[in-house]
């Protein structure tokens, strides 16, 4: 089995950011009012600036197709391979520009790769990291020399006014907090790493140890979802695809992204309850963390990481900890992409360091 290092790594993140007071500029008003509720949201988020692929007449200036493509060119410049050379790549995202072909074969043909092994992974936050394993597994199997990741996020065209205004869902020019909350949450997005054999002499690198994935499906009901609307015993009791027709899932709310608010807060417990697990398993010794890149989605969730850490009787220094969620806002599953790229060329690692990245997916508990 070959060792297997990021030797190389990529972002595209679409137009100029966007500030707090600029956001409904870019999402839109209903019927013009402000709203009421967004900043109350951004103080629980933490949020500061983000990217928006729109521009203010809400029309999309990319796809995220397009923005995972470029992702991956922004890498290929970085290393010393062409895009001629690229034996395999993976792609991940929530929601697909279209329901058909895969997200892979999209970016794919958007890209400046040739001919290459192609997988497609769809989840929420947690499918970059699938994307990773995939491509991790392909080098360090030998079953390729090397092979592109990546993720491509576009979420605020699924929460632009003009979505909603003839949905059952908007009542007195507000939406349910379960809609409400990720509208002021979620940017666009996307990022690439390059996973090659052996690191590319004089350039920094990250040799991988291991990933780990594991769903808790089995433990809870849907949290983060589209596509349906869940019934009082929590499950989905029709799909977007068994209505009459799309206007009739449109009117009813079915295709709108939603959260959970009873449930989300479980996602902080799986993870830190998998942390202390992976340290009992001797895959994490915690006195050797360097850096912890962790993508809690708001601000709002990293005190009950710290709290919950600190129960189990372990502190992580606040100078250890990376995030550019702040800056560069929740990018979903490409964030874990972007954080890593900023880290790897700010010149603040050193040889030998350890990072720990910790990806929490609320879409149906995954860690």
């Amino acid at each position: 089995m070959s060792k297997v290092y990021i030797t190389a790594a990529g972002k595209f993140l679409p137009n100029s950011p966007v500030d707090n007071d600029q956001m409904e500029d870019y999402l839109g008003k209903f019927n013009g009012a402000v709203s009421r509720t967004k900043n109350i949201f951004l103080r629980k988020n933490g949020i500061k600036s983000r990217y928006y692929a729109l521009d203010k007449q809400q029309q999309t200036t990319h796809t995220a197709y397009q923005m995972a493509a470029n992702a991956i060119n922004d890498c290929l410049e970085k290393s010393t391979i062409s895009s001629g050379q690229v034996d395999f790549l993976s792609a991940a995202t929530t929601q697909s520009d279209l329901p058909v072909p895969g997200f892979a074969s999209m970016v794919h043909g958007a890209s400046k790769l040739e001919r290459c092994g192609i997988a497609s992974h769809q989840s929420v936050c947690a499918a970059g990291i699938m994307a990773i394993q995939n491509a991790y597994m392909q080098v360090r199997s030998g079953e390729m020399q090397n092979a592109i990741c990546c993720a491509g996020e576009l979420a605020s065209r699924m929460f632009k006014s003009q979505r909603f205004l003839h949905q059952s869902v908007l009542q007195d020019n507000n939406l349910p907090v379960e809609i409400d909350f990720l509208r002021w949450m979620l940017s666009d997005g996307a990022g690439a790493f390059l996973l090659q054999s052996a690191p590319e002499p004089g350039r920094t690198a990250l040799e991988i140890d291991w990933i780990d994935i594991r769903s808790y499906a089995h433990e809870y009901d849907l949290c983060m979802y589209a596509g349906g609307l869940k019934g009082n015993n929590g499950a989905v009791q029709k799909t977007w695809l068994d209505n009459n027709d799309v206007s009739e899932a449109n009117l009813a709310g079915a295709v709108n992204l939603m959260q959970d608010m009873q449930l989300v807060d479980n996602i902080v417990k799986l993870g830190v309850r998998r942390f202390f697990e992976l340290i009992d398993e001797k895959k994490i010794n915690e006195k050797n963390i360097d850096w912890l890149v962790c993508h809690y989605s708001s601000h709002h969730f990293k005190p009950q990481i710290i709290n919950l850490l600190k129960q189990g009787g372990l502190e992580i220094p606040d100078d250890k900890w990376f995030t550019n969620l702040y800056t560069k806002g929740n990018v979903g599953s490409a964030s874990i992409f972007v954080m890593l790229e900023e880290l790897l060329y700010s010149n603040k690692l050193k040889p030998g360091q350890k990072i720990l990245c910790m990806v929490p997916e609320s879409g149906r508990f995954i860690t």
